[in-house]
């Protein structure tokens, strides 16, 4: 592990009193996990403080071209008091696949991973153990040159906050409406769709907010060429069972390599489940649907986990 220096907060926060409405993302923990990074001298500096602002330049990089990117992960309590995280080097190398899209030079996976378990540690009163309740963890890296011109950072910081969770979805783990988005479209092959980067977000928001006035829950995103195969759910690799077969879309570089998905297809095949990694177009959804061969529709993610 990186010699991590900790300095211990003098102004703890009150933890929420109720687990049951945590909401999501709303509260925050005391303390988190702070790296710097220069070029030519690597990533240093590993420390983790009071949970506070950052004083950031106007011209910092980060806020003109958007070189940032995050990732979503879990820590949970077992039965027996135990602190569990739920795969998190997979998180930190699809970290790294992602900042390499972006020019953001690589995260020390064992030695974050490292220090993502000593922060948690640290913070384990945070954790929630009331049902459907966990302690969502948010790795960001932002490029912290200060300097207009369109060119690659050579300075970041990387950062790792926590927030006691409940139900990503306000209706818990019951069925989300979904709408199919046909006119907008989020990412294309060749382009950012398979990084966990806020401009895929930002880019998403539109057809959220359109879907919300019709009063549903999230997006249903299609192909960005033909606008007909199914991609992704905002926040959700998307999975349907037609006829005994759990058909969802293949990793092509446009949707997010989900590691709630394909924990899902490696339980499903060592259950042994079928399942057809292919492109599927809504049409397809709609006719089983229409003929009764659709059986389940479900969603995958760290946030919203299983949803139906």
């Amino acid at each position: 592990m990186l010699d991590i220096k900790i300095t211990k907060t003098t102004h703890p926060k009150q933890k929420p009193a109720d687990e049951t409405k945590l909401g999501f993302g709303k509260k925050f923990s005391d303390h988190m996990f702070v790296m710097n990074y220069t070029e030519g001298k690597g990533w240093f500096d590993p420390r983790i403080v009071p949970y506070g602002s950052f004083e950031l330049d106007p011209a910092t990089v980060v806020f003109h071209y958007a070189q940032e990117l995050f990732e979503g992960m879990k820590a949970y309590k077992a039965s027996d008091g135990r602190v569990l995280m739920f795969r998190p080097e997979d998180n930190i190398n699809r970290m790294n696949r992602s900042g390499a899209r972006l020019c953001i030079p690589p995260l020390p996976v064992e030695k974050v991973v490292a220090c993502i378990e000593k922060l948690v540690e640290i913070e384990k009163d945070w954790i929630p153990t009331a049902p459907n309740t966990s302690l969502y963890i948010r790795p960001t890296i932002i490029a912290t040159d200060v300097a207009l011109g369109v060119h690659a950072s050579k300075s970041y910081l990387f950062y790792v906050i926590l927030s006691p969770v409940g139900p990503y979805y306000k209706e818990g783990l019951n069925p989300v409406k979904i709408f199919v988005e046909d006119e907008y479209v989020r990412a294309v092959r060749g382009g950012t769709g398979f990084t966990k980067c806020a401009g895929n977000y930002a880019a998403s928001l539109i057809g959220s907010e359109r879907a919300a006035q019709f009063g549903y829950s999230q997006v249903l995103w299609l192909d960005g060429v033909e606008r007909k195969y199914v991609e992704e759910v905002g926040a959700m690799n998307m999975f349907f069972v037609i006829d005994h077969v759990i058909v969802t879309p293949p990793l092509q570089g446009s949707i997010l390599g989900g590691i709630t998905r394909d924990s899902i297809i490696k339980l499903a095949k060592h259950k042994g489940i079928p399942v057809d990694e292919r492109r599927i177009t809504v049409q397809d959804v709609f006719d089983a649907a229409d003929n009764g061969t659709l059986e389940e529709a479900f969603g995958s993610g760290t946030a919203a986990v299983v949803s139906p």
